[in-house]
C-alpha cells in the first residue's frame, strides 16, 4: 500500500479525567465520546478542506475495547455512511496499529514481525499481509501497559503510568535492583520462548518498595531518606524493555522474519525504542516504529487500516454491532455480508 497523507488529525483526550480514578471509567468514557464526536467531525473536515459528501468511505473501531465508546463511535460512523451514502468499514482496534506505522517510513512487503505493546494487549503477530495475520507470541497475563499502570500506582506517580514511570526514571540507575524476566512455562516443561509475563514482576517490585519502606521507618525521621523513585522507576522500565526486544528479536530470527515493526502506545516510550533500535542493528534485523504522534489510540490509524481494507474491496454491513472481544485473527469477519455480532 502507499505511503499515508493525514489531512487532518484530532484528539480529545479524557487522561485528566481518568487519572482521578487511576484509570478509565469506561461509563464517563462513553459520555465524553458521546460529547466531543460531533465537534471533532466538524474540526478535521474544516482543516482538511473535505466534506463529508467528497470522502470515498467512512470507518469506526467496531472490536476490541470498552462497548460503549465502541457504540459511539460505530453509531456515528454508520449514521454518517448511510446519510451520505458511503462505504462503511468497521476496523479492528489492533489492526489499526498494526496500520499505524505506515503513517510513517514505508513498509517492506511481508512476511515481517510486529511487536504491539499497548494498555491492553502485548503480542507478537507475523503479518503476511492486509488481514492475514498470525500470533507468535503474548502475554499470559498484564499486558506491559497495563503492568506500568500498576506499577507507577504502587509508586505514587500518577496516570498513564507509561509516561510517568519513564519521566521519574530519566535520571534513575536502571541497573540499581535487580528485577525478574518473567516467563511462562510449558505444560510438558520448558518456556515458551516468545510469551511475556509480568505478573512476577509486578510483585517483585512491591516486595522491593516494602523492604525500602521498612528499612526507612528502621531508623529515626531525621536519618530516614525518601524512597529511590527515580532508580526504581528506571530499573523496571529498563526490564520491561529488555524483556520485550530480546524475545521479540529472537523471534524475528528465528522464524526468518528480517524485519521487526513496534507499535502501540508504549512504543511511545524512548527507553524502548533505543534499545529496539540497537538489539536490530547487533542483529541485522531491520526496524520500524510508529509514528510518536500515532503510537496512542487515535482516528489516523483507523483511517490508514480502513483505506486499505476499502482498496482491497472489502466493507462492513450497516447492521453490524460492536464486540469487546475479538481475536485479531478474526479481523475478517467484520466484511461479511451478514453482521457477526
Amino acid at each position: 500500500m502507499r505511503d499515508q497523507t493525514v489531512l487532518a488529525s484530532a484528539v480529545a483526550s479524557q487522561v485528566e479525567e481518568h487519572a482521578r480514578w487511576g484509570g478509565v471509567v469506561p461509563e464517563i468514557a462513553s459520555r465524553r465520546h458521546v460529547e466531543a464526536l460531533p465537534q471533532l467531525i466538524e474540526q478535521v473536515c474544516h482543516e482538511s478542506g473535505v466534506a463529508l459528501a467528497e470522502l470515498d468511505g467512512i470507518a469506526a473501531t467496531a472490536a476490541p475495547g470498552l462497548v460503549g465508546a465502541l457504540l459511539v463511535a460505530s453509531v456515528t460512523g454508520r449514521t454518517l455512511a448511510r446519510l451520505h451514502a458511503k462505504p462503511f468499514v468497521a476496523v479492528h482496534h489492533l489492526e489499526g496499529h498494526l496500520c499505524s506505522v505506515q503513517l510513517g517510513e514505508p513498509l517492506p512487503p511481508g512476511p515481517y514481525l510486529v511487536l504491539l505493546v499497548s494498555g491492553g494487549h502485548t503480542e507478537l503477530l507475523r503479518v503476511d499481509g492486509p488481514g492475514r495475520y498470525q500470533r507468535l507470541g503474548r502475554s499470559h497475563d498484564d499486558a506491559a501497559g497495563e503492568a506500568f499502570d500498576k506499577v507507577a500506582r504502587l509508586l505514587g506517580l500518577g496516570y498513564p503510568g507509561g509516561p510517568a514511570i519513564e519521566a521519574a526514571g530519566r535520571d534513575g540507575d536502571p541497573r540499581r535492583f535487580a528485577l525478574p524476566k518473567g516467563r511462562v512455562s510449558r505444560p510438558e516443561g520448558g518456556y515458551y520462548p516468545y510469551d511475556f509475563s509480568f505478573s512476577g514482576l509486578k510483585t517483585a517490585m512491591l516486595r522491593q518498595v516494602r523492604a525500602l519502606e521498612a528499612a526507612r521507618d528502621s531508623v529515626p525521621d531525621t536519618a530516614a531518606e525518601p524512597l529511590p523513585l527515580a532508580d526504581l522507576a528506571a530499573s523496571f522500565e529498563q526490564v520491561v524493555a529488555e524483556v520485550l526486544v530480546e524475545r521479540s528479536c529472537r523471534c524475528a530470527r528465528e522464524q526468518g522474519l528480517g524485519t521487526l515493526v513496534l507499535v502501540g502506545g508504549v512504543a511511545a516510550n524512548r527507553r524502548l525504542r533505543a534499545l529496539l533500535e540497537a538489539r536490530c542493528q547487533r542483529d541485522g534485523l531491520a526496524w520500524r516504529v510508529a509514528p510518536l504522534a500515532y503510537c496512542t489510540d487515535n482516528a489516523a490509524m483507523i483511517g490508514v487500516a480502513a483505506a486499505q481494507r476499502l482498496a482491497g474491496g472489502q466493507t462492513s454491513c450497516l447492521d453490524l454491532g460492536v464486540a469487546a472481544r475479538l481475536p485479531l485473527e478474526q479481523a475478517d469477519r467484520l466484511y461479511e455480508q451478514q453482521p457477526c455480532f
